[in-house]
């Protein structure tokens, strides 16, 4: 999971265009990156593609509704999952949470109080899965990191690099996944940078950096705790 503030990537699905975009325009002046699907058959495709942080999912879509892809991605992903509908009646949001939805917000809704429910579902996802590893801490309110209690001083990129590593033990990010994660801007650099903040990273975490952040020859990277 990134770090929600100016690096997170929500899947908004939607086949109203219009509620779509100001969605979308509400959540990227909060600073989050957006996907917009509005077919229930492209969601799941789409998902693999972005690997999003939270998702935005409304019950009422074509050819696949949302209640079956709630099932079907909470099958294999634990990302919080917001669903958006018309539909209030109460037997629809109980069966909504029980296969999975982590919030329901229902129609019509003032798009603040959906970014402010994003915000308040990324921060009790990043308390979950906020990585135990030995001597080291990531607090993400104040995003600082520490290891053994000693403050360890990262630049921004290399607190993004941290924590989108650290919070996907054993996934192999490529360089161009990572370069995507820590450059909010999508501003052009190349693999070398990447493995230069990698190197600095590393040498800032002391004897563990090495063994906790991999090399994969000719992919990218990968974190493992081995501790």
């Amino acid at each position: 999971m990134l770090n929600q503030s100016n690096s997170a990537h929500i899947m908004i699905v939607e086949d109203e265009m219009a509620l779509a975009s100001i969605m979308n325009d509400y959540l990227v002046a909060s600073g989050y990156h957006c996907t917009h699907v509005a077919d229930g058959a492209e969601v799941l495709e789409t998902f693999h593609q972005v690997q999003p942080d939270l998702i935005l999912l409304d019950l009422m879509l074509p050819n696949v509704d949302g209640i079956t892809l709630c099932q079907a991605l909470r099958q294999e992903t634990d990302v919080p999952i917001m669903i958006v509908t018309a539909k209030v009646d109460e037997i629809d949001r109980i069966l909504g949470l029980e296969v999975g939805a982590d919030d329901y917000v229902c129609k019509p809704f003032s798009p603040r109080e959906v970014v402010a429910r994003v915000k308040a579902a990324l921060r009790r996802q990043m308390r979950m899965t906020t990585p135990s590893l030995s001597g080291l801490k990531i607090d993400h309110e104040t995003f600082s990191v520490t290891m053994h209690g000693v403050p360890i001083k990262l630049t921004q990129v290399e607190f993004r690099l941290l924590t989108t590593l650290s919070q996907n033990p054993g996934r192999v990010f490529s360089r161009d996944q990572l370069m995507d994660s820590v450059y909010s801007d999508h501003r052009i650099v190349t693999d070398r940078t990447i493995d230069s903040h990698i190197k600095n990273l590393r040498k800032k975490l002391g004897e563990q950096g090495e063994e906790w952040i991999q090399s994969i020859y000719g992919v990218g990277y990968r974190f493992e705790d081995n501790t």
